[in-house]
């Protein structure tokens, strides 16, 4: 019988069996990397759950979030860009808010449906080790883990300022009024100012008082019955000022109707809301704690803690991704339905145990980094006695 070659694509050579086999194999991009068919299909998997359901998440947060709000939108007459650009800039925060819980949802919800399928029985009795196994989980986790370094670091911290300064022109609308009564701010070494009120309409502030001190002298004492900042030129206006000075040898006392002077801080010094750690990157947190501890600010955990946060929540992704495929590659009798729900557990205990952690941090001076990644140490604990039990 002869063998009809018309319908042989040219190049390609028909095998014994009959099937045709390309002389020219495709190029596979992923192959450069040492990666199998195996870790691609792993990886696409676990990639595509994740993004699906944190996305799906962001949309139902901006719709909750939208409700919460439309009240002043409309009030407000706020335009439809400004508000594109809201929540634009709020999925990045709200996705970094859940980065760890839904990276662990994902891992056990698709992990479960390959055990419920048998694929994992398949792929081990093919002489596939459960460390081998492990490898796509490995690299999709510790990438996502590198690209939530990079955006909690710098990205979305620049998208929260743009955030934070929306809900502050329309939603927080008594904000920036008046700052709190009685602060004090310590502008040097051995300068201190006081300002009893400040209202952020008028620029104006009541009883101001600048006091230099030389160990346990004071060696000078500025006060002056209100002051004005101006805005333009980035001075205060001093009035009604009244100066004493003290050698230890001699007291005077200077009156002066109005006076300039340039001071290191703004009247939004003045309002310490915590809402701006995350709006600061990295970089720019550190310069302002360290201003802020200039000034005299006694406790600063609360902008440790953000900053340690903001490391330790990748790594956290990472280690429940290690205990989400050990717990969900086992087939059991409940199936997924068990998996996720050990999976919430296991997420809302590790969510309450850092939410304890930081609060001894900023309520009782705990170290911030302990504070912050005793939770990580635990879970990577057990993640590693999960791992040695599934390897066993």
């Amino acid at each position: 019988m002869s063998t009809d070659k018309t319908n042989i694509p040219a190049g390609s050579q028909p095998t014994s069996t009959g099937a045709v086999a390309d002389s020219k194999p495709t190029f596979r991009f992923w192959r450069m990397f040492g990666l199998k068919q195996l870790d691609v299909y792993l990886i696409k998997k676990f990639l595509s759950t994740f993004l699906f359901s944190i996305l799906l998440m962001a949309l139902i947060s901006c719709v909750i979030d939208y409700s919460e709000k439309v009240d002043s939108i409309v009030q407000k007459k706020t335009p439809f860009l400004e508000v594109a650009n809201y929540y634009k800039n709020f999925v990045p925060h709200i996705v970094a808010l859940l980065f760890p819980l839904f990276i662990f949802i994902a891992t056990i919800f698709f992990t479960s449906k390959l055990a419920y399928k048998s694929e994992i029985i398949a792929i081990l009795a093919g002489g596939v080790s459960y460390t081998r196994f492990l490898r796509p989980y490995v690299i999709g986790g510790g990438f996502l883990c590198v690209v939530s370094l990079v955006f909690n670091h710098w990205i979305i911290p620049l998208a929260n300022k743009q955030r934070i300064a929306f809900e502050d022109k329309y939603i927080n609308e008594n904000n920036f009024k008046y700052a709190s009564d009685n602060m004090h701010l310590g502008i040097s070494k051995d300068t201190y100012v006081y300002l009893q009120n400040y209202s952020y309409s008028s620029n104006t502030g009541n009883h101001f008082t600048e006091e230099k001190i030389d160990g346990i002298l004071l060696k000078e004492k500025l006060m002056a019955n209100y002051v004005t900042y101006d805005t333009i030129k980035k001075i205060w206006h001093l009035h009604n000022v009244t100066i004493r000075k003290n050698d230890s040898a001699k007291e005077s006392v200077v009156k002066v109707l109005e006076m300039e002077k340039k001071y290191p801080f703004t009247p939004y010094d003045l309002n310490r809301t915590d809402a701006i750690k995350e709006a600061l990157t990295t970089s720019q947190l550190n310069d302002y704690v360290e201003r802020e501890r200039l000034h005299g600010r006694e406790n600063l955990n609360f902008y440790y803690v953000e900053k340690q946060r903001r490391t330790a929540q990748p790594f956290a992704g990472f280690i429940l991704t290690m205990i989400g495929v050990c717990i969900a590659s086992r087939k059991i009798r409940g199936g997924s339905g068990l998996h996720l729900a050990l999976g919430i557990v296991i997420s809302a205990v590790y969510i309450m145990f850092l939410q304890v952690s930081t609060t001894f941090s900023t309520k009782a001076n705990l170290n911030p980094f302990l504070a912050v990644w005793i939770p990580n140490f635990v879970f990577a604990i057990i993640a590693w006695f999960l791992y040695r039990k599934q390897v066993k």
